[in-house]
């Protein structure tokens, strides 16, 4: 493997925990490192992942050395089960695998971005630059995204956009957004003191 290059495995395809446990070992043995990715989806239809049969995977992987970070739906419970099982990160869906259908479970998301103390790193279902944009405002700490990108009549400029609206995400998250008012308005600037008699 090239210099500076990690690799990150996916268990796509497995059915179970223990599907997702030799995948992974497979792979580590092949030379793909520690780092693996643990998919579990038995629901052919809508492509949902399994939390429970993950967090089984997740903590056998963690016990022996690998670097896990499970593809989960946005459940607060599931979540904190996946970390204490040792999950070094967790990857929430934003909506069906492959639907381009945007941040259709932002709120949960948001609750997992507030409670949980490991990375939180979006996947599946992010569909434009500007909602990738928008999961990074809200302070998630990466996105993956593959179908939006793979799909677009320019992949190389698609590829840049999601890149730039990634960026301009974090940097707006980090400038600390402004608050919203829900039910009045409210001038920004002053409206006494700047006229003189």
């Amino acid at each position: 493997m090239p210099e500076g290059i990690t690799l990150l495995p996916n268990t796509s395809g497995a059915r179970n925990a223990e599907e997702a446990v030799r995948i992974a070992k497979l792979a580590r043995a092949v030379g793909c490192g520690d780092f693996v990715k643990i998919e579990v989806v038995h629901d052919s239809k809508y492509l949902l992942p399994d939390n429970y049969e993950t967090v089984k995977a997740t903590e056998i992987l963690a016990k022996e050395g690998f670097i896990v970070m499970p593809y989960m739906y946005p459940d607060l419970n599931a979540a904190r089960d996946m970390v204490n099982a040792g999950a070094a990160a967790v990857m929430p869906l934003a909506a069906p695998i492959g639907s381009n259908k945007g941040l259709a479970t932002k709120d949960f998301i948001k609750i997992l971005v507030d409670e949980i103390d490991v990375p939180i790193i979006v996947d599946a279902g992010i569909g434009r630059p500007s909602q990738a944009c928008e999961a990074m405002e809200m302070g998630v700490d990466a996105i993956m995204a593959n179908t939006a990108v793979a799909t677009a009549a320019d992949v190389g400029k698609m590829a840049t956009a999601f890149r730039l609206a990634i960026e301009v995400g974090r940097l707006a998250y980090l400038a600390g957004l402004g608050r919203v008012l829900d039910y009045k308005g409210e001038a920004s600037s002053p409206l006494t003191g700047f006229l003189r008699d």
